[in-house]
């Protein structure tokens, strides 16, 4: 199928765990891989979704960096290799999601704070998931979701490895171009086969969970109810048995 932006925007309208629990449906294997397996730094506070969004969803775009040495490459050849990747990240005919990985053992340079997160949010993307560094809290583009391994003043030496070939964060392997879905909890690939399928899955799964909420919710806790939820079965059933 082809994915459109439209399937990415309804997509968007679920929270990141509520999707987890849909392509549990869809895929098993996704119970213990596909998505980020460490608690990240969630920015800006000030994040803005569009009406309705919960999260963020859109195609990947990866990229490896580092930041405790120099870069080591000449002055034009470190301009080429920026403006190539900025066109990179441009190419795209839906939203993009940036995957960065830090290749730093221990992290220490912030490749994103205010000046990145505008940018990349004009070249089309909606947000980035890195296990590096961010910054400039207050400033960042309201826009524009960064989950991060951490949260760090200065920017060190940080500069890209390479961009394009995938990359690896806190156990999430992209590979370029799958869809992304993240918010504060953290990010989780959504292979492209179960796309389609997804939305209706996590209605779904919100479907059966209601019930529970609702019980949970009410002013005095039935456990005769509850135990008919668990096994399917009201208490006059169970007793004839």
């Amino acid at each position: 199928m082809t994915v459109t932006q439209d399937h990415l925007a309804a997509l968007a309208r679920f929270d990141t765990p509520t999707i987890c629990n849909a392509l549990e449906r869809i895929e098993p294997a996704t119970r213990l891989e596909g998505y980020t397996a460490q608690s990240m730094v969630a920015a800006p506070g000030h994040l803005r979704l569009p009406d309705g969004a919960r999260a963020i969803c859109g195609r990947a775009k990866t990229a490896r960096i580092a930041g405790r040495a120099p870069h080591g490459r000449k002055e034009a050849e470190n301009n080429a290799l920026k403006i190539g990747y900025y066109e990179y990240v441009a190419a795209c005919d839906l939203p993009t999601v940036l995957v960065i990985e830090d290749t730093d053992a221990d992290p220490i340079g912030a490749f994103w704070g205010e000046v990145h997160s505008a940018l990349h949010r004009a070249l089309g993307a909606l947000g980035a998931v890195t296990n590096g560094v961010v910054r400039d809290l207050e400033d960042l583009d309201p826009r524009f979701l960064i989950l991060a391994g951490k949260v760090a003043p200065s920017h060190a030496h940080v500069h890209w490895v390479d961009y394009g070939a995938g990359a690896t964060v806190f156990g999430m392997q992209v590979e370029d171009g799958q869809i992304i879905h993240a918010d504060r909890h953290g990010a989780v690939v959504i292979p492209e086969s179960a796309v389609g399928r997804l939305e209706e899955a996590a209605r779904a799964v919100q479907a059966r969970e209601r019930p529970l909420l609702e019980l949970a919710q009410a002013e005095h806790m039935d456990m005769a109810a509850l135990r008919a939820l668990i096994t399917g079965k009201t208490q006059g059933e169970e007793a004839a048995e």
